[in-house]
């Protein structure tokens, strides 16, 4: 087992980093040319700046059981497809019964900002986020 991470815009990056490092497991953290993660006794993968090509660099890395820290849908259904463990930032555990609702859920947002229309961003982040995101990737660790 290894643990990937969407490291582009993710706020979980170094408690991730500090879990895996109790754990004694293997974490990558994946970013594009944009973004510069360096983290001690981990290993850093840098793409080239693209759409989706950190998503498709982790969908090419993961195996089955693996760990991938994702806050896109997209990359999560990926995930799933190759028998792999995606989880939100906030302690979603992404699976076959939530992808397809979070995906229409993006689709539908996707046209209403098309056609103009405005949607409610996300909150700041809290530390009860930081908390439920632990204790998810903590219990999938411990299984």
């Amino acid at each position: 087992m290894q643990i990937f991470i969407d490291a582009d815009g993710c706020p979980v990056v170094d408690l991730t980093v500090s879990i895996s490092k109790r754990f004694g497991v293997e974490c990558t953290i994946l970013c594009d040319t944009s973004h510069e993660f360096h983290r001690d006794g981990i290993k850093t993968v840098t793409v080239e700046k693209g759409a989706d090509s950190v998503d498709f660099r982790i969908v090419n890395l993961v195996k089955a059981g693996d760990i991938v820290v994702t806050q896109d849908y997209g990359l999560a259904a990926m995930c799933l497809a190759r028998q792999a463990v995606p989880i939100s930032q906030n302690g979603l555990v992404f699976n076959d019964q939530n992808i397809d609702r979070l995906l229409f859920t993006r689709y539908v947002s996707k046209k209403i900002r098309n056609t103009g229309g405005r949607l409610k961003g996300p909150s700041k982040r809290t530390s009860e986020q930081d908390r439920a995101f632990e204790t998810a990737l903590t219990k999938l660790l411990n299984k």
